[in-house]
């Protein structure tokens, strides 16, 4: 498959869409439109047989959701200030929607998003030693709200689809396969 054209659809600060005429291998054309958004950190902050969540109103579904802490850089932000890093944005995203304060951080893989779609991967990153402090929310995380959740919860919010983030949901897989390795390895 080759890109033939491209062409801007739409941009703003957070988001670039972007049209592509594509030839296929039998010559035949196709088109693709693409999400073009930069790699985000999630943080799994694990503490006493439980996991910080974080709560706050998703515009796009009209509701709150339950979701591990998660993001970028600020609009116009690469980090530099912070060590620019995949894991000083984790530390950043963690001590900004919680407070929290990692004192081990451990990556444990990156995840596409969506890659039929968007270029926005993730890192997800298992925080333990944790410390508390306060939040240092942007504007947009006002309503946000932080809670300590034992794991038999959480997995009884995902039964009845109150915990249904997507990159939440894969970042459990990852922690979740990476603890039967170790106990494999035992």
């Amino acid at each position: 498959m080759r890109t033939t054209s491209s062409r801007e659809g739409y941009r703003n600060a957070w988001i670039r869409v972007r049209e592509d005429v594509i030839e296929h291998e039998d010559g035949s054309a196709g088109l693709y439109g693409v999400v073009e958004r930069p790699d985000f950190a999630l943080v799994i902050p694990a503490e006493r047989d439980g996991f910080w969540l974080v709560e706050q109103f998703r515009y796009p579904l009209g509701r709150r959701s339950w979701e591990f802490p998660q993001g970028t850089w600020g609009q116009g932000a690469d980090g530099r200030d912070k060590g620019g890093s995949a894991e000083a944005l984790a530390r950043a995203e963690l001590a900004e929607e919680t407070g929290i304060r990692a004192g081990s951080l451990r990556r444990l893989g990156h995840l596409d998003l969506a890659p039929g779609l968007m270029t926005q991967g993730f890192d997800v990153w298992l925080a333990i030693d944790l410390t508390a402090g306060p939040p240092e929310r942007e504007v947009s995380e006002a309503n946000m709200r932080s809670a300590l959740v034992p794991e038999r919860e959480l997995r009884a919010m995902i039964a009845v689809g109150r915990f249904t983030d997507g990159p939440s949901l894969a970042a459990l897989s990852l922690l979740l396969l990476d603890r039967h390795r170790a106990a494999i390895t035992e």
